[in-house]
């Protein structure tokens, strides 16, 4: 049995506590042998959403070799790297941590282990928001912004939230195969597994911080189909308003025109499929609905600066 550890203090972001712990807690069924603790400074504690937690066990003096030691997220008003909390849980961090023990933190759950140290040259990441703190309080990390989670040896960070279930999956994966994630994740629902070279803001959620219902729906129209030829004008009818007015609004709206927005969503599909190396490149190509591989190598080099490897 492989002991998991989760470090609980107060204000813990519910989901990143649950979302990780009900993922070891479901491998268990097809096979993985998780024991889950839940450890603090105190017994008692109030989550983020002002759920009492009970029952948390002492932080240990020594943890078992190959223990996985997890640090969920806290909300922005609970006791942080500056509060009793969380200057406790540094301590015991600094004083429990060794080179055969394992570490997974969640959202802010970077901090404190940046703040102990544990992420001197190791590769990391954190929420989009707290990047340039964990630069701050942990100077010698190597922290990777705008990604879901990152693996550095014993080290695993994640964004926070639900990269918390993603960072979770990955590393049962690792441990127990790719079948019992698999069936992990079906379980949970979580259609799509991130990996670590995923972004944390969506290229879906991209060019949509405006209110014009019209923009919207030819936007939801691409990415629900992004390889699906669209012409001009049936984007101007699902607007209901003419191809000129059209671009005028997108541009004015989104900073683009429909035909940039839908290469953008077209790359966000190919993206994914490039790691398929039982694919050609003609093959994804066709799959996000460009017209050849050169194409596609074509619209790479002008959204994303840089030639298409693989």
């Amino acid at each position: 049995m492989q002991p998991v550890y989760f470090v609980t203090l107060p204000g813990v972001l519910l989901l990143d506590l649950a979302g990780a712990a009900e993922a070891f807690r479901l491998a268990n069924r097809y096979g993985a042998q998780y024991t889950l603790r839940f450890i603090g400074p105190s017994e008692e504690l109030c989550s983020s959403v002002g759920l009492a937690l009970n029952r948390i066990d002492p932080l240990p003096d020594a943890l078992p070799s190959g223990a996985l030691v997890v640090i969920a997220g806290l909300t922005s008003r609970a006791d942080d790297e500056r509060g009793p909390g969380g200057k406790l849980a540094i301590d015991w961090l600094r004083h429990a941590w060794r080179d055969d023990l394992e570490l997974m933190t969640i959202c802010s759950g970077a901090i404190l282990a940046g703040a102990a140290g544990l992420l001197d040259g190791r590769r990391c990441t954190t929420h989009h928001t707290l990047i340039d703190k964990l630069n701050h309080l942990a100077p010698k990390a190597l922290v990777q912004d705008n990604r879901v989670f990152v693996i550095d040896g014993p080290i695993a960070t994640s964004a926070g939230v639900t990269t918390g279930i993603d960072l979770a999956l990955e590393l049962i994966s690792e441990r127990d195969g790719p079948k019992v994630a698999l069936e992990v994740a079906r379980e949970m629902v979580v259609w799509l597994r991130r990996d670590t070279a995923a972004p944390q803001l969506s290229p879906f959620l991209s060019f949509r911080n405006h209110l014009h219902p019209a923009v919207h729906r030819v936007q939801d129209a691409i990415s629900g189909n992004p390889a699906r030829d669209w012409p001009v004008d049936e984007l101007a009818r699902i607007a209901c308003v003419s191809p000129r007015h059209l671009a005028r609004l997108f541009k004015e709206h989104t900073g683009i025109g429909p035909v940039d927005f839908r290469q953008q969503m077209q790359l966000a599909q190919a993206e994914p499929l490039l790691k398929r190396r039982d694919w050609s490149l003609e093959r994804i190509a066709e799959a996000s609905g460009f017209g050849s591989a050169r194409d596609l190598r074509r619209v790479w080099l002008r959204h994303r600066g840089s030639s298409l490897h693989r």
